[in-house]
């Protein structure tokens, strides 16, 4: 069955939709030797390359979702690679087979805080469309007198470059000077958008911290720069209808189980005995097994053996004078 091209690639953990539409309007994406456009509709056999490397394309149904909750640090750009040799949130996240990590949004080279990366590019488009409407939270400390109409007009609306914009809720978290704090809610992507409304009503964001993306909020102990793999089940929660396959086939993790090991002590009667009543058991003959005669020892008789004890070769039985 053909399906359209940013769709099998996005499903294959190559990117999302958006960023394979660019390549496909770039000309990167050749389809059988011939160069793909936008729109075309492909098989999973068919021969795809990306910049001349052979793309590998994966049933979706065969490749296990997998979503890191990264803490990304201050001076991180959100992209494979930096001409100015600056540090990228790629270089910490593991290495995956067959596939590549796609990032859900972006965050400022001076913004800290939760970022969500997974091989699944259905995922991450449906996480990243607008018409889905993911609150995104945020802790801004302002630098600058704010005043409850500035809250007002932030929470009604302001006319940006790109258009209108909003904060949905806006809490004061305390703080004086320089160091006021709020927590701010958005449910846009749009670039810069919480420094851009801020900045609006002449204040400056010295510092912003995503906090919250959807139903996932950033673990306290999770250090900056430190990821955590997110479970099947905190996946189902994030969209269970991108997710082809069901939990129940996910790979369960191994329990280790420290099993005992059999007594050494273990005689070879009691061996026996054991074979024997197996025996009995699988012929139902009664086996009648006959207790041991355990014979006492007086003091002369130990006396005795000390004397009836072997030679052993190289020793002597006299004592040393």
């Amino acid at each position: 069955m053909s399906e359209k091209i940013q769709k099998i690639l996005a499903s294959a953990g190559l990117g999302s939709r958006r960023q394979i539409e660019d390549w496909l309007r770039a000309g990167r994406i050749t389809v059988n030797g011939k160069p793909a456009k936008l729109g075309d509709r492909i098989t999973r056999d068919a021969k795809v390359r990306v910049d001349q490397r052979e793309v590998r394309l994966l049933n979706p149904t065969h490749t296990k979702v997998r979503v890191l909750l990264y803490h990304k640090p201050e001076g991180e750009m959100c992209t494979r690679k930096d001409p100015e040799g600056r540090p990228t949130v790629f270089d910490k996240l593991p290495m995956l087979r067959n596939s590549r990590w796609i990032s859900i949004g972006r965050l400022d080279f001076n913004t800290s805080g939760l970022l969500l990366f997974t091989n699944h590019g259905e995922l991450a488009n449906e996480l990243m469309h607008p018409s889905k409407s993911l609150e995104r939270e945020y802790a801004v400390r302002i630098q600058g007198k704010v005043t409850p109409s500035m809250l007002t007009n932030l929470r009604s609306g302001v006319t940006l470059e790109d258009g209108p914009a909003h904060f949905e809720s806006i809490t004061d978290e305390g703080g004086e000077g320089t160091n006021h704090w709020f927590h701010v809610i958005v449910k846009q992507g749009r670039n810069r958008l919480v420094r851009r409304l801020w900045e609006s009503q002449n204040v400056t964001v010295s510092r912003l911290i995503r906090i919250r993306f959807g139903a996932l909020t950033l673990p306290r102990m999770l250090r900056r720069g430190k990821w955590n793999e997110l479970t099947p089940e905190e996946i189902a929660q994030l969209n269970p209808k991108t997710i082809q396959k069901p939990l129940s086939e996910f790979p369960k993790p191994k329990r280790v189980v420290n099993k005992r090991l059999s007594s050494t002590k273990t005689t070879n009667s009691k061996v026996l005995r054991l074979k024997r009543n197996n025996e009995a058991d699988e012929e139902h003959v009664p086996i009648k097994i006959k207790p041991r005669k355990i014979q006492k020892t007086t003091h002369q008789d130990k006396r005795k053996s000390n004397f009836t004890k072997p030679k052993r070769k190289g020793h002597s039985t006299r004592r040393s004078s």
